[in-house]
């Protein structure tokens, strides 16, 4: 027997974006159906953000006992890989409550765990029930991408989506993939005790600026990461214990296990987007500023909808969908002040243009303020003096930051704030930092700005005078 629910928003989708967008909206009093077919938290909590950065907090412990310093002796850390993977499932078992089924129902989400088919332009079926809403947000989130590689298919492989269910310690991991996802596990892995190479067709970190990621390469490479780019994979083979992977330029690899880490894919196959009106290509849905779809009642958010896929774009276009669904303001996206970071250390993080898009854009109007990680106090405290940040300045207003080094990450959300809200150079000079702080990198950036313009202004200099005969 099928069941009718009509609703105003039905939200296709329990993660990140989803999860937003249903608790927002059923708060301030709408009726909201909630859909998800898999797991509750969708990929952030249970395959990516959450447990990748545990497994890296467990190698960075390991990097700590070997390496020592600060008077305390290095010694050679025990490693438990299995306990390490006990270590991840409870992070994800201790954040689950938030995202989980009971917590929405408690709000007043109607929650359908089933996977959901439009059946029309207005409707939706998920298992036994059909729903109809005056307004869709699809919110399905994406998938590993494995590209197909002669021979992948007859060999065990994982993917971010089972590579943390793995108990035993791979004794040679091969990536195929040197992005942000593949060089984070690279690491993790090798802190570990893991040999680890990484195969990349191109450049990795290659979407990063140049300069910063030559420098997070290099310490890569230095806690023996073996990174070998220009190598597009071109055959595999064999079986598991003895994995071979086979490059476009004749080299050849053989390790123990294999993980693809080459990109991801949108989840949208089940959906019967045709049905809908709701036009869609191999990158997503095709949605305007606003995050409308080809059906004005169908609306796309987090990684269906755009280039960037973060959880806290997700958390974004949440924001935007509740002013329009729910208060029925108008709201658009931009993308200038999304910030990224990638996790290795040194962390990498980037907000806006990076230096080679500015110039291309600007040219002789863009100035570039620089502070070195080696100079800032706290830094040399405590033995992280790698790393700097270059701030892309025009008019007088910051228009990009990239940073690698510690607490990148962290350090980063200062200009994607002063570029989301236009502030100018001098918002973040006058800022007080305190001393000694990571923090003072970016009040440092700031003054490096303004330095020429009063130590090197003759204006400046013939005013100083003048004021001193007084």
């Amino acid at each position: 027997m099928t069941n009718r629910i009509e609703t105003d928003i039905c939200v296709i989708g329990a993660g990140s974006g989803g999860l937003s967008v249903a608790a927002g909206a059923v708060q301030m009093g709408a009726r909201v159906v909630l859909i998800e077919g898999h797991l509750m938290g969708g990929d952030c909590l249970n395959f990516g953000c959450v447990p990748s950065k545990a497994l890296i907090a467990a190698g960075k412990q390991a990097h700590i006992v070997r390496a020592g310093g600060f008077g305390v002796a290095p010694a050679e850390p025990v490693i438990d890989y299995a306990a390490a993977k006990d270590h991840v499932r409870r992070v994800i078992d201790t954040i689950a409550p938030v995202d989980s089924q009971e917590r929405f129902e408690g709000l007043g989400c109607t929650v359908i765990r089933e996977y959901a088919s439009f059946i029309s332009e207005t409707e939706l079926q998920a298992g036994d029930t059909v729903i109809t809403a005056r307004r869709f947000v699809i919110a399905t989130g994406s998938r590993p991408f494995v590209p197909p590689i002669p021979g992948v298919e007859d060999v065990p492989y994982y993917t971010n989506e089972t590579i943390f269910d793995l108990r035993e310690k791979p004794e040679h991991l091969i990536i195929i993939g040197g992005g942000p996802i593949g060089m984070e596990m690279a690491q993790a892995h090798v802190r570990l005790g893991c040999k680890v190479t990484v195969l990349e067709g191109a450049q990795a970190l290659g979407k990063d600026d140049p300069e910063l990621a030559a420098i997070a390469l290099e310490r890569l490479r230095g806690e023996g990461i073996e990174i070998i780019e220009g190598a597009q994979a071109s055959n595999i083979s064999g079986k598991g214990g003895a994995i071979t992977v086979e490059t476009a330029n004749g080299q050849s690899v053989t390790g123990t296990h294999l993980l693809m880490a080459v990109g991801r894919t949108p989840n949208l196959d089940k959906l019967n987007l045709e049905a809908a009106g709701v036009d869609y290509d191999r990158r997503g849905l095709k949605v305007d500023a606003s995050l409308r779809t080809t059906n004005k009642r169908i609306y796309g958010a987090g990684d269906v909808a755009g280039p960037l896929q973060f959880t806290h774009v997700a958390g974004y276009h949440a924001g935007i969908l509740i002013r329009q669904l729910v208060l029925g303001l108008p709201a658009k996206t931009r993308d200038d002040h999304v910030p990224w970071a990638t996790y290795t250390d040194p962390e990498i993080a980037q907000v806006g243009l990076t230096e080679a898009q500015a110039r291309e854009k600007y040219g002789a109007a863009l100035e570039v303020a620089r502070f070195e990680y080696d100079e800032n106090d706290r830094a040399i405290a405590s033995g992280k003096t790698t790393g700097l940040i270059k701030v892309m300045v025009v008019k007088g207003r910051p228009i990009g930051a990239s940073i690698v080094g510690a607490e990148a990450g962290e350090l980063i959300g200062l200009w994607a704030y002063a570029i989301a809200n236009k502030h100018k150079m001098s918002a973040v000079a006058n800022m007080i930092a305190p001393y000694p702080t990571l923090g003072e990198i970016n009040k440092r950036a700031a003054g490096a700005y303004f330095s020429p313009r009063l130590f090197e202004s003759a204006l400046v200099k013939r005013i100083v005078r003048i004021v001193q005969k007084f």
